[in-house]
């Protein structure tokens, strides 16, 4: 770990008064009493009945039938972790947040990384939306942003999200599959809701598929509002954008993955910040003058459009740095409390009817989970700022009020609490006028559902888009009824026409001439049907650079994982040149050899093997190094683990180095290129020196190998 200097700002109050250390202490019960005998309960004699007298066993008994609490009905599964948030560039003029504003401020974070659909025993790997949720201790009280790593949603209306959640968990009937969307019910509900389209490109991108939680996209989804002192209003859309980049891996590796190491994101997240390699995002908004509200081809108040950065660019204005893993992961990961109606003065909601949804449910889910209106008390949940109301008593109350009045207005406590006014930091919520009859319906403006689905496939490199036909093909081919994969196909072809017909030919349905409307929509059963009439627009070629990884990419050799495989007796110059300049670049070279243990290079040195061929595996590895010398070379090959090892490696397109005889490597190893014709090193994509490598490592993989294969 890095030293206390590195650590966030210590100002989270009563959440440090809660941590313990039991080194040296003897131990109690939960009231305080020192227990003599934790090994035995109590009984009427040596072999005698255990006596319902024992209150230390019924305790501990009891305590540990209630250790669980429901887990989160989406984002079960989580990983966490402390920051701070640095502000660098005021936002001022249209906010009066004091975290967007005083540059230089520091407010301590909690950040919470979930995948949405599996149970909390599910994989990191799945095919899924990662939840990114940042909860902000600031100085006005709690802001939690909370968002996912894609910044639209499968729906528009928070009517719809039971029935989404219904259709993408497991089947009620037997229970399967568990953290995947690739059946019958997920499928039915898209292919009935075109709205949903838009989001299903995007998970069905790479983007569902992070190499890291580390590298990849936050986003706040919703339209919000920025308010500044006049009282005007700006509309806003937020981001969190990665330094390391963001990076993906392939499906297979995905799958292979979740059954080496069903945990890779969660011990990838806790490794880097106690190696003090920390994450960090930077905040980017998108500003949108009030008065543009409505210049735009979407409405600004769906959830299943993004503003497209080609149009309003992202001013990045802060940085956020996760450098403290969490002390005791059920107290502070599991028990943490999002909820997008946690705000301070200087924010403020839209009319988004998705957002809107929300602020009801995420309160109603907490008191679900954490069984008391309470759980603001809970350390990891506590403002810094002293909680004063006249809310009392409840379900495993903490505070203890003093004084004789629990109400207002009073005389008995002076008016104590009293309301803040605004200019004291009271919150203010925007005036913004309503004028409306009471009606169940969405606006015209919502009905566009493909241009911006087809605005995302179009944005793609030829490699992501192919990844997006492999997804769906793969996806559809597990639905079993022959009618829903008909609808789906129907609903491609809105989008683009090549890619309906090559998903299509894979699973075993006819494209039809022309697209029709779905039986079904998602819109109400007497609606008038000239008020859809625009569902589908014509056709547009729009692209936006900014929805590309591939065309984004940043220098990804920090932090990565190389695999260097050797049996010993290896060059030790080369070996320590290597080294040199993989750490330089802030790669991490793990040695993989036959057996734990040390190995010893040419000179007699020795090293400690990190990883055996028979405990780990080339998908966890970002990179391949093979080692030279005289039994790394056709021996090593021979060696079943090391072929499969390399092959996995080349057919996942990442950078390898071969520093043995490279003619018998080809040869020995029959890659899929050479059994036609020879290639040379290059036209492999394959590295014969130290430099070379790194350069492959900045690119992340050869995506080009894939058309070798």
């Amino acid at each position: 770990m890095k030293d206390s200097k590195n650590q966030p700002n210590q100002k989270l109050g009563d959440l440090e008064k809660n941590t313990l250390k039991n080194e040296n202490k003897a131990m109690t019960t939960d009231q305080g009493l020192k227990i003599n005998d934790d090994q035995n309960s109590l009984k009427a004699g040596e072999r005698g009945p255990s006596l319902l007298e024992d209150f230390i066993l019924r305790e501990k008994i009891t305590h540990f039938d209630h250790e669980r609490i429901p887990e989160r009905i989406v984002h079960a599964r989580g990983s966490g972790a402390h920051g701070v948030f640095k502000l660098h560039t005021s936002l001022s003029k249209y906010t009066k947040a004091k975290i967007f504003t005083e540059v230089g401020k520091e407010t301590p974070v909690f950040t919470r990384f979930s995948t949405v659909a599996g149970s909390k025993g599910s994989t990191d790997l799945a095919r899924d939306v990662r939840g990114f949720a940042v909860k902000f201790y600031t100085d006005e009280g709690n802001y939690d942003l909370v968002g996912n790593n894609m910044p639209v949603f499968f729906i528009q209306d928070a009517m719809k999200f039971p029935d989404l959640v219904h259709a993408v968990k497991p089947e009620p009937h037997n229970e399967v599959p568990q953290a995947a969307s690739a059946h019958d019910t997920f499928w039915d509900f898209i292919s009935l809701m075109p709205e949903s389209l838009h989001m299903t490109m995007w998970a069905m991108s790479d983007r569902a598929i992070p190499r890291s939680l580390r590298m990849m996209e936050g986003f706040g989804v919703h339209t919000f509002r920025l308010v500044n002192e006049e009282n005007e209003s700006t509309f806003v859309k937020f981001h969190w954008k990665p330094k390391l980049g963001v990076h993906s891996v392939l499906w297979d590796e995905a799958q292979k993955i979740s059954g080496k190491d069903s945990d890779f994101h969660k011990k990838d997240l806790w490794n880097a910040i106690e190696e003090g390699d920390f994450p960090e995002w930077d905040l980017g908004v998108q500003l949108i003058p009030e008065e543009d509200e409505h210049k735009f081809d979407f409405d600004l108040l769906d959830a299943t459009k993004l503003v497209p950065e080609s149009e309003v660019p992202v001013q990045l204005v802060g940085t956020m740095t996760l450098n403290r893993n969490p002390a005791n992961f059920f107290a502070e990961t599991e028990q943490v409390a999002f909820h997008p109606g946690h705000l301070i003065p200087g924010i403020d909601f839209t009319n988004d009817p998705l957002l809107q949804g929300r602020l009801f449910s995420y309160t109603d889910t907490q008191l679900s989970r954490l069984g008391s209106p309470n759980f603001h008390e809970i350390p990891i949940n506590r403002s810094i700022n002293p909680v004063r109301n006249n809310q009392r008593d409840g379900h495993m109350r903490q505070q203890i009020n003093e004084g004789a009045s629990s109400y207002h207005p009073n005389t008995i406590a002076d008016g104590c609490p009293f309301q803040a006014m605004m200019k004291d930091g009271g919150f203010h919520s925007h005036e913004e006028r309503i004028d409306g009859n009471k009606i169940r319906t969405r606006s015209r403006s919502f009905m566009d559902h493909f241009s911006q689905a087809r605005l995302f496939f179009n944005s793609q490199t030829k490699t992501e888009q192919q990844h997006i036909i492999n997804a769906l093909q793969f996806e559809l081919s597990k639905v079993t009824r022959p009618h829903i994969r008909e609808n789906m196909v129907n609903q491609l072809t809105h989008i683009d026409r090549k890619m309906a017909q090559e998903v299509a030919e894979v699973i075993g349905v006819d494209l039809p001439e022309k697209g029709t409307e779905p039986v079904n929509e998602g819109k109400p059963a007497d609606a008038d049907q000239e008020h859809y009439a625009s569902i589908v627009k014509d056709p547009k070629t729009r692209s936006d650079d900014a929805l590309s990884i591939i065309k984004n990419l940043k220098n990804a050799v920090k932090t990565r994982k190389i695999a260097y495989i050797s049996m010993g007796n290896h060059p030790a110059e080369e070996f320590n040149d290597l080294d040199q300049k993989l750490k330089a670049a802030g790669a991490k070279l793990k040695v993989v050899s036959s057996k734990l243990g040390k190995i010893k290079d040419d000179a007699g040195n020795e090293m400690e093997i990190s990883e055996t061929l028979f405990n780990t595996d080339a998908v966890l590895y970002d990179g391949l190094i093979l080692a030279s010398g005289k039994m790394n070379g056709t021996e090593l090959l021979s060696h079943g683990k090391v072929k499969a090892f390399v092959m996995e490696t080349f057919n996942h397109c990442k950078p390898m180095l071969v520093l043995s005889d490279a003619d018998t490597f080809i040869e020995e190893l029959g890659l899929p290129c050479c059994k036609k014709k020879r290639k040379t090193l290059s036209e492999l994509f394959i590295d014969n020196t130290g430099d070379g490598f790194l350069s492959s490592l900045s690119k992340h993989r050869h995506w080009e190998r894939e058309k070798l294969l």
